[in-house]
């Protein structure tokens, strides 16, 4: 008898076992994570994320479960994702990749939280103010679209002789008629000329490759943008076939091969966001969360490239480099 009941009981705890981890499981908070980016290109930045998250004593799988929704540079399907999100009733949205995702989120629901990585996020229409955000978004403001005209300023330094840069813009990001204009104006005050190759997918993208090179440019401007940061490798490889200096935007085109970034920290956003986001999962409303800015600005060479290319670095920016890749 006893040998049976133990055996019946023993069934039991492990037909409950199941029930037990589900439910606990369901008792988890949610964070959708929705990206414009791709898990390819994005893993040092979702390190920070989860890192800042850390910090607000929230890990996934633990105490905590994170969904994720990739657009690979399509942003056509972010509404999409978004509304999957919504559908899902996450506790909150975290949306990275710039205002694309932050945009998709807001239009998607206005009682979620979102906790947002992006560039101006007043222009763009998802807070009222930095300060007093209002509303049921914040986030890191990373304003590196903005940084056109000293990413040109860099690349001019770079390479004195040259007079026809190449611009690689993409015209369905949201800054793409800002950054145009400054650059066009920082390009006549230094007395250079501009090709600008328009993209927003794969197939443009080739062709503005092609536009580049039949117009014989000496140096390439990739413009801020989500979609480029997806292709990252494939307009990293196509400056080196073509012997081209080229100026990028955050430190990971640097670290894979790319000459010379500039940007505020991206790391330091995201890093941002995920600790913003633990503080929403506690409780606080975006509405009383100022919108933050990283503090700390990446200034990035690899010697490595600049010698395939030939090319002597002036003293003065190794020395203002925040990093030097050998």
């Amino acid at each position: 008898m006893r040998r049976r009941e133990f055996i019946k009981l023993l069934g039991g705890a492990t037909a409950a076992w199941p029930f037990s981890v589900r439910a606990q499981q369901a008792a988890r908070p949610v964070i959708g994570y929705l990206s414009a980016r791709s898990p390819d290109d994005a893993g040092t930045v979702l390190q920070a994320f989860l890192k800042g998250l850390g910090e607000a004593g929230f890990f996934d799988g633990q105490n905590v479960t994170i969904e994720y929704r990739w657009a690979r540079g399509e942003y056509g399907r972010l509404p999409a994702l978004a509304a999957e999100f919504v559908q899902r009733r996450v506790n909150v949205l975290a949306t990275t990749g710039g205002e694309p995702s932050a945009l998709a989120a807001k239009q998607a629901t206005s009682t979620i939280p979102i906790v947002f990585v992006a560039g101006d996020p007043v222009k763009a229409g998802l807070v009222e103010s930095l300060n007093r955000p209002g509303g049921n978004a914040t986030g890191s403001y990373i304003a590196t679209s903005e940084m056109e005209q000293k990413r040109l300023s860099l690349l001019h330094e770079l390479t004195p002789g040259v007079s026809l840069i190449g611009v690689l813009l993409n015209p369905n990001f949201a800054d793409a008629a800002r950054q145009l204009r400054e650059l066009e104006e920082a390009a006549r005050i230094i007395g250079r000329r501009l090709v600008v190759a328009k993209a927003s997918n794969d197939e443009e993208l080739n062709v503005a490759f092609a536009l580049l090179l039949q117009q014989w440019i000496g140096a390439l401007l990739v413009a801020t943008d989500p979609y480029f940061d997806t292709r990252r490798d494939r307009i990293i490889a196509f400056a080196a076939q073509n012997r081209l200096p080229a100026v990028y935007q955050f430190r990971e085109y640097a670290f894979a091969g790319g000459l010379v970034s500039y940007a505020p920290s991206i790391t330091d956003a995201y890093r941002q966001a995920g600790n913003y986001t633990g503080r929403v999962l506690k409780g606080e409303k975006p509405a009383d969360l100022p919108v933050l800015q990283p503090t700390k600005f990446d200034f990035v060479i690899n010697l490595k490239t600049a010698k395939a290319l030939g090319l002597t670095v002036p003293f003065g920016l190794l020395n203002a480099a925040d990093e030097v890749i050998d």
